[in-house]
């Protein structure tokens, strides 16, 4: 089970962006993730008519990896860690491990 979904608020903790919160749009692999605002790195584009594509110099969202991200807890306004529990009817949920509530998914 993967501690952060696509969906969930979460705040940089490491990094050139730390401090900085967004909501990840993607899981790109196992252990990196797409997140909007965060991580923008510009890319030299060369044009291209067949797709209808201008060059020039375009910013893009690449992958950060999920142990430089924490995530957000509304609550406390903090970066949380997350811990899994079993509800009452035996599926596994994900809870902030500082206050022990569920995580409510996007």
């Amino acid at each position: 089970m993967n501690k952060i979904r696509k969906g969930d608020q979460v705040i940089v903790i490491a990094g050139r962006d730390k401090g900085k919160r967004g909501t990840v749009s993607l899981r790109a692999d196992d252990s990196h993730l797409v997140i909007e605002g965060i991580n923008l790195v510009k890319k030299h584009a060369k044009p291209n008519p067949m797709k209808g594509t201008n060059g020039g110099i375009i910013e893009k969202t690449m992958p950060i990896h999920q142990s430089n991200v924490a995530i957000f807890n509304g609550v406390t306004g903090k970066a949380d860690r997350v811990g899994v529990k079993l509800s009452a009817d035996g599926k596994r949920v994900r809870v902030y491990k500082s206050s022990g509530e569920e995580i409510k998914v996007a």
